[in-house]
């Protein structure tokens, strides 16, 4: 499975959703996180060599790609519209994490509209949400509102996610207990993503 995770701006938790996912589908099967952003910021996480799965530079990555029944590519923020066009006929799913931030959102409905008349497979997930505030149902409202298809699971808004990085750690292997919370969120959406 081919699968691109994309955001037109940046903060969003592209890179965090990417090394979860990555961990969770290598569970199923060998998968390769492929680290498309300036950034490098999954390199970063991984420089320890303490994540489940391997991570590549995209220059990097030609020569593994078929050796691996997953391949994540964690894009760049604000990809063009020729990257966009190139993962559209490459992925079998596109990943549009967003926060319930109006800003946000705003930026993913603009990602949608390029993605609906390239006609690719796309889901929108909320990240980031704060149980506390009413932001994030009404995000949900709003693209259920919008017919825009999403995942069913949030990812929520834990320090959870930062200390595990910090680490070179998945949350999965962080340890405590907002961890673990957080990891059951992200098999969720594994679940989602195998089950199409």
């Amino acid at each position: 499975m081919f699968i691109a995770i994309i955001s037109l701006k940046g903060g969003v938790g592209k890179t965090t959703t990417a090394i979860h996912l990555s961990t969770y589908l290598q569970e199923n099967a060998p998968t390769l996180l492929i680290d498309a952003d300036r950034n490098r910021s999954a390199l970063v996480w991984a420089r320890d060599e303490k994540l489940p799965f391997t991570v590549a530079s995209q220059a990097g990555s030609a020569p593994l790609v078929g050796k691996f029944d997953h391949v994540i590519t964690d894009m760049k923020a604000r990809p063009e519209i020729d990257d966009l066009k190139e993962l559209a006929q490459g992925s079998d799913l596109i990943i549009l994490p967003t926060t319930p931030n109006h800003l946000d959102l705003d930026a993913t409905v603009k990602a949608v509209d390029i993605l609906k008349d390239l006609k690719t497979n796309y889901k929108i997930l909320l990240t980031k949400v704060d149980s506390r505030t009413v932001n994030g149902r009404n995000a949900r409202k709003f693209l259920e509102e919008n017919q825009l298809p999403s995942f069913k699971t949030e990812i929520p808004l834990l320090v959870a996610f930062e200390k595990a990085s910090q680490q070179g750690l998945t949350v999965k292997d962080y340890g405590d207990f907002r961890a673990r919370q957080a990891w059951k969120k992200y098999e969720s959406v594994g679940k989602e993503v195998l089950s199409k």
